[in-house]
């Protein structure tokens, strides 16, 4: 979800894409949303930004295979390898909501992961929005 975020940011063009500035409006968020103290905070957004990361390595491993298989064969390994990343990234969500609720309360864990989720649908509406607006002279 991250890279497909970043991807449409780049898209833009107009404005260049901080990947800094966009993580600090989504922790700002989250941690408003979820109504994390700044302890929990400081436990759950290290574990956040972590599993990101290796997440980011399989969405690098999906891209890679972005290239139309040649033949049925190619096609039913692309499909499989698909769904194998597809799970380990799941696996990885899974192990680390399980390290964040070790040191953040589930209803704070569930808050933020569903603050997340709206975060991400809210920015990709503005930049599909600003987007949409017609460049040069308004009319």
């Amino acid at each position: 979800m991250m890279s497909l975020v970043a991807i449409c940011v780049m898209a833009q063009g107009e404005r260049k894409f901080s990947p800094q500035q966009f993580e600090a409006e989504l922790e700002a968020f989250v941690t408003k949303e979820a109504k994390m103290t700044q302890q929990e905070a400081a436990a759950y957004f290290p574990l956040l930004r972590e599993m990101h990361q290796k997440q980011r390595k399989l969405y690098s491993a999906i891209r890679k295979g972005k290239n139309a298989p040649a033949n049925e064969q190619a096609y039913a390994e692309a499909i499989s390898q698909g769904d194998a990343i597809g799970i380990e990234v799941k696996t990885i969500e899974q192990q680390y909501h399980q390290q964040m609720l070790k040191s953040v309360p589930a209803s704070k864990v569930y808050a933020a992961i569903k603050a997340e989720e709206r975060f991400h649908r809210r920015m990709m509406k503005g930049w599909q929005q600003h987007a949409k607006k017609p460049k040069g002279r308004d009319r």
